[in-house]
């Protein structure tokens, strides 16, 4: 793993355990939730971008979480886009100490691709890349081959992919013969820049042993995208990365506002454990 953390190191400073805060937007324009005002979006996303540089945080990861029930590319309205892109920017305005990334419910990854490459962002999170799946959203085909070329064809080379791989919410019977390990050695092969291991479902921790596995199984880094909260950091460390979200929430809830105390506690762990 020593040359794709050497590669990495060009958008993250540690070579294990740097944590990616969750910027979990407010609903955008259209979804059920919304309430009928783009400011308020994109000044609770600065709140938070300043609130998690100030706890240092190592990168932050921007989201459409709030978008419940979501949809799929294809049926998407550019105003997600749009509204992801002005979020995004802003919270590159204020998060000068880390890479900020951008990832957009459900598989919207070419537009999150646009998004980050609009924002000057470092990297996106993507679903789907390899294999399919029936998601709770619907069913999920592998993108890889399209999304590879589309950051080529928009120049957008220098930005990294980081890609689920046996993704929370959804079955994997279609594919049970192919396990997590081959399922990210596909992922290897497909040029993914680092693989996302998850629980069953959000703030559900990884199985630790899937995770050995995984890092067992690959040279690429592999991150750890739910499930991680103070109480279990020293088992995950050893991970590229932790996208640390329901955790750092009042209650531990994904859908609430971030509790400050909590992410500054999680961060003393944090430099205790890794300095």
């Amino acid at each position: 793993m020593e040359a794709s953390v050497k590669e990495c190191s060009k958008i993250f400073k540690k070579v294990n355990g740097n944590i990616i805060g969750m910027i979990h937007i407010l609903a955008t324009p259209g979804s059920p939730h919304y309430k009928g005002s783009i400011s308020n979006i994109v000044n609770r996303a600065k709140y938070e971008a300043k609130l998690y540089q100030e706890a240092g945080v190592d990168g932050v990861l921007v989201e459409n979480m709030h978008d419940i029930p979501y949809v799929q590319s294809k049926d998407m309205g550019p105003q997600v886009i749009s509204v992801m892109t002005r979020v995004s920017t802003a919270v590159r305005n204020i998060f000068h100490t880390g890479p900020v990334g951008a990832t957009i419910l459900a598989g919207a990854n070419q537009q999150a691709l646009s998004v980050a490459l609009a924002a000057d962002l470092d990297f996106i999170r993507s679903e789907g890349f390899v294999f399919s799946h029936i998601a709770d959203g619907g069913m999920m085909n592998a993108c890889a081959g399209p999304l590879m070329r589309y950051r080529k064809y928009i120049g957008a080379e220098h930005m990294k992919i980081f890609t689920d791989i046996k993704i929370k919410h959804s079955s994997h019977s279609i594919t049970s013969d192919v396990s997590i390990e081959e399922t990210a050695k596909a992922a290897e092969f497909f040029l993914s820049d680092g693989v996302i291991v998850t629980g069953t479902c959000t703030g559900h921790p990884v199985n630790k042993l899937e995770l050995k596995g995984v890092q067992d199984s690959v040279s690429i880094p592999v991150l750890i995208g739910s499930g991680v909260t103070a109480s279990n950091f020293n088992d995950y460390k050893t991970a590229y990365g932790l996208i640390v979200g329901s955790h750092f929430k009042y209650n531990g809830q994904w859908d609430k506002e971030i509790d400050e105390k909590k992410v500054a506690d999680f961060m003393n762990i944090v430099r205790k454990e890794l300095y």
